[in-house]
């Protein structure tokens, strides 16, 4: 009882000190945003600054419950729109000097991939409004609650959020567009046993007794970034700014992985400019997270599938810190432009690799997404729009413009441009790009006028810019790279095409990159017999390397080998829920007409996966329960 008044205090006190974000709603509207097709808001009559979240972690209901309180502007709007999707919608305030009292909304029908717009009928001079609400225990799809079974030292439930694209709205009602960027304070209440975090500034490095956790985002963010991770964690220190979150039986293998975060985060700033965010620390998920990582502000959010043990796959945390300056500091309008995030950010992170571990190995990883892009482009069909940067997601579920071209492709222009100009040049137009357009959010066309008058017209570049971004397939100019290494794994392949024993090839000192591309070069066509040659050898189908194991897991599927190694399938998909590795290998079960299998396997991991995973999986099988 005395944790609930503790609470309630807390709440209380939130509101009184709102007079840090004053806003002020008679004035003309600041901003001018542009129409975001998934979002019902209307930021051009009312837009939100500010939010206070205040909300109770109920693991036994599988719900969190409390209140979203807003700043807003607006120019004596009577309505402000906010975006819902299955939540329970208690009551609405509005607040007028000290006084708060109730006002009347509507909650409208809900529409698919989107959810229900929440109109609130406002006063002239409203300027806080307050939405008094509670998750649901099905349908909030960003939810992610764990039983201790799902977790790695399965003692204690596990419960993490996961926003992007527009899933935000399951657990807070928000304006959920990208292009609408807001501060925010919080207060978390947790079980006593448990520590919470979040993206924002005042993360615990310990927990407290009373369960009750602050944090605060002085720098406005789009609403896709909130996230809360609450379960048994500890944290170890990797530098002056960054650190490691896990639960205690990952911790130290963790630590030890993300060892050369601080020097990431150095090089990223020699490159590109002073990081802006304070902290930048990780948090290592349980399995089931369906992404290899998440940019949240402050708290990379990351698979376990990156720990390796010889730090080998940690250019995904390069990746995530580089969306500290592309996709955090400077952010998509909207989700037909979520190439300038992942471009850039993909473009950034082989930057940061090539500078701590030269550019022989920024090369295989650019090789390997070349790769990637050529069967993202393949599957989509070279004529399709979907292969275009700038894309038209208007009335499809967004997730479905995050495959490969927007990183890839994006990552490519960005790096034929650089060849346009040279390297200094370059770098110096990307340092102003982040610099001007800090903490805003753009749209492709505000990049392209920026791309003209600072590089393109000011060095006389002559660049199929439009081709590129507008048009469908992968243009010809593209700058495929090059790697002595990848060529010397090649004459390994083709030595065991022309039958030289497994014993013989010369592997020694191969990175993760360095197997992954023999495995992807292997023929489709080796009989069982010499795959099990080569998994007696190199051990792959038990490998501690999660992507080696899937790109091996794939090609045993493909080639029948799969009933050999159908055990360690298995206990991959079921403890894995990460999307990049489940989606081909359900796939290749599906292309070699073992849907069956696919299923069987799919029954018993699916409760362990992820709603963004589960989605993709269940319309990849033609799942139905």
């Amino acid at each position: 009882m005395n944790r609930i008044f503790l609470f309630i205090g807390l709440l209380l006190s939130s509101f009184a000190c709102q007079s840090e974000h004053k806003t002020d709603s008679n004035s003309a509207l600041a901003a001018t945003f542009v129409d975001d097709p998934h979002s019902f808001s209307r930021p051009n009559e009312a837009y939100t600054t500010h939010l206070d979240l205040n909300i109770r972690v109920d693991f036994e209901q599988k719900m969190l419950q409390g209140y979203a309180r807003y700043q807003i502007v607006h120019q004596q709007a009577d309505k402000i729109v906010l975006d819902t999707r299955n939540l329970s919608i208690e009551k609405v305030t509005l607040h007028e000097g000290a006084a708060e009292q109730e006002t009347t909304f509507q909650l409208a029908a809900p529409v698919d991939h989107l959810g229900s717009a929440l109109s609130i009928d406002l006063s002239p001079d409203t300027k806080v409004i307050t939405v008094y609400y509670q998750t649901q225990p099905d349908g909030a799809d960003a939810l992610d609650w764990l039983d201790p079974e799902q977790t790695s030292d399965k003692k204690t439930p596990f419960l993490f959020t996961q926003g992007q694209a527009v899933l935000t709205r399951t657990w807070i009602p928000c304006q959920d567009s990208p292009g609408i960027r807001i501060t925010y304070d919080a207060t978390v209440q947790t079980p006593p046993n448990m520590m919470a975090v979040m993206s924002a500034g005042g993360n615990p490095q310990q927990k407290n007794e009373q369960g009750i956790y602050q944090f605060h985002m002085k720098h406005p963010i789009p609403p896709y970034l909130l996230a809360l991770s609450v379960g048994d964690l500890a944290f170890r220190s990797l530098g002056e700014r960054s650190g490691v979150y896990a639960e205690p039986g990952v911790i130290e293998a963790a630590a030890y992985e993300f060892a050369d975060t601080e020097k990431m985060l150095e090089a990223t700033e020699a490159l590109y400019g002073t990081y802006l965010w304070g902290r930048y620390d990780l948090i290592v998920l349980p399995p089931s997270f369906p992404f290899g990582g998440m940019e949240n502000p402050c708290l990379t959010f990351a698979t376990p599938t990156i720990i390796a043990g010889d730090r080998s796959l940690t250019a995904l945390v390069a990746h995530e810190l580089a969306h500290s300056w592309s996709g955090n500091l400077v952010t998509n309008a909207t989700w037909n432009d979520f190439w300038l995030n992942e471009g850039f950010t993909v473009y950034l992170e082989r930057r940061i690799m090539e500078a701590l571990y030269g550019k022989s190995y920024a090369d295989m990883l650019a090789i390997l997404g070349y790769q990637d892009l050529l069967e993202d482009a393949t599957d989509l069909g070279m004529d399709s729009e979907d292969t275009q940067l700038k894309l038209n997601l208007a009335g499809r579920d967004p997730d479905e413009g995050s495959t490969d071209i927007a990183y890839e492709k994006g990552a490519f222009f960005l790096t034929l441009l650089e060849s346009k100009v040279g390297r200094d040049r370059f770098d110096e137009f990307v340092k102003g790009y982040f610099k001007t357009h800090q903490f805003q959010s753009l749209t492709t066309e505000d990049f392209v006028a920026y791309l003209k008058s600072h590089l393109l017209e000011k060095y006389q570049v002559d660049v199929n810019w439009e081709a590129w971004i507008y048009q469908p397939g992968i243009p010809d100019n593209i700058p495929i790279p090059v790697s002595d290494r990848f060529d010397a794994v090649a004459t390994q392949v083709k030595a065991l095409e022309q039958g030289a024993p497994t014993a013989d090839l010369k592997t020694e000192g191969w990175s993760s990159h360095e197997w992954l591309h023999f495995i992807r070069h292997l023929p489709v066509d080796f009989s069982t017999k010499q795959m099990g040659a080569l998994d007696q050898q190199f051990g792959f189908a038990q490998s501690g390397n999660s992507e080696i194991q899937a790109a091996w897991y794939q090609l045993a599927i493909k080639n029948g080998y799969w009933p050999a190694i159908e055990g360690q399938i298995e206990a991959f998909l079921i403890k894995v829920g990460r999307r990049k590795f489940l989606t081909p290998l359900y796939g290749s079960f599906k292309a070699a007409d073992q849907l069956e299998a696919a299923r069987s396997i799919y029954k018993k991991a699916r409760p362990n996966y992820h709603s963004v995973s589960r989605k993709t999986i269940d319309e990849l099988l033609e799942w139905k329960e």
